[in-house]
């Protein structure tokens, strides 16, 4: 009878509204990702999609909420790379565990960041970077959002592969790292799209590259890293949907199926990309697997870079 009523529940799901965690506050990236999807699942599930703030903890309140939640479909998760990947290679102990305590859906976005220098610096891409780096070890910084962000890890993996040493300054924050950046007092930062954009486009600071794999739409003219020499490099933000473990597949399976197609409607399309995102649409398979992938390769840059926890 407990067999039979699992693949019950999934056909009749959902019956109520849903609850989509986000780890962090309201306004960021992964608050404006979690209200798109939310709102188009609403609209194919016939039940509110109800978005959560769980700020706190770096993000460990809001995953360990869902760890905890019954596995039923009406908690899911907006994870992060730096819950999923990063953390375990940062932290001795964590209150749960990335991959034994949730249920994969799919990997809905990727956002690469951008590399961008006050004026004032004389570069005017990353090999001429990479010269005044060399030529004045040390000299040269770099601001990130703190100690293990995905901004201080991609400069220490620029570090590694290009031999060079720039000085990481961490802020607590993306505003002040900004701040700073416009007003000169840091050289180069590697961050979102969405908060250096107007200031790129005002001429206040200049692109000197993109971290992912292909150039933005959002910002065409940037080459990647990897066009300016380094072919195998790729480092992004991305974000995941998690449920509980032990969520029924079949539920799973919807989920899944309905976030893709949401991936897929022009309005939607236009509204990520707008912000820097790129769509993906995974597996649960596919994305349970690059999980894997990403921690394993992470662990190797944090080892490197003796980044400890704040």
């Amino acid at each position: 009878m407990l067999a039979a009523a699992a693949p019950a529940a999934a056909q009749q799901y959902p019956t109520r509204p849903i609850r989509f965690i986000v780890p962090f506050s309201p306004g960021g990236s992964t608050d404006t990702l979690a209200r798109t999807l939310g709102q188009k699942l609403s609209e194919a599930l016939g039940e509110q999609v109800v978005v959560d703030n769980r700020p706190g903890g770096n993000g460990d309140i809001g995953m360990l909420i869902v760890a905890r939640a019954q596995a039923d479909g009406y908690t899911i998760v907006l994870g992060y790379i730096a819950n999923l990947a990063i953390a375990p290679s940062l932290y001795a102990k964590m209150p749960y565990d990335p991959v034994k305590d949730f249920a994969p859906i799919t990997q809905p976005a990727s956002s690469p960041n951008v590399l961008t220098a006050h004026p004032s610096v004389p570069a005017k891409n990353l090999k001429e970077l990479i010269a005044l780096a060399k030529t004045r070890p040390g000299a040269v910084n770099f601001a990130s959002t703190g100690i293990a962000s995905v901004g201080h890890l991609t400069g220490e993996l620029l570090n590694t592969l290009a031999g060079v040493r720039m000085t990481h300054v961490p802020y607590k924050g993306s505003g002040q790292a900004i701040t700073d950046l416009l007003g000169g007092h840091v050289h180069v930062m590697f961050s979102g799209f969405s908060s250096t954009m107007p200031h790129i486009k005002a001429g206040r600071l200049r692109a000197l590259a993109v971290t992912g794999a292909r150039r933005s739409p959002a910002l065409p003219e940037a080459p990647t890293i990897a066009e300016q020499g380094f072919p195998k490099f790729e480092a992004t933000a991305w974000y995941g949907v998690l449920a509980p473990a032990g969520t029924p597949r079949p539920i799973v399976t919807r989920l899944h199926d309905e976030i893709v197609k949401a991936l897929r409607l022009p309005d939607v399309k236009e509204r990520l990309g707008n912000v820097g995102f790129e769509l993906v649409g995974s597996t649960p398979e596919q994305f349970g697997a690059y999980i894997k992938s990403e921690t394993a390769k992470w662990a190797k840059v944090v080892k490197a870079s003796g980044a400890k926890p704040e």
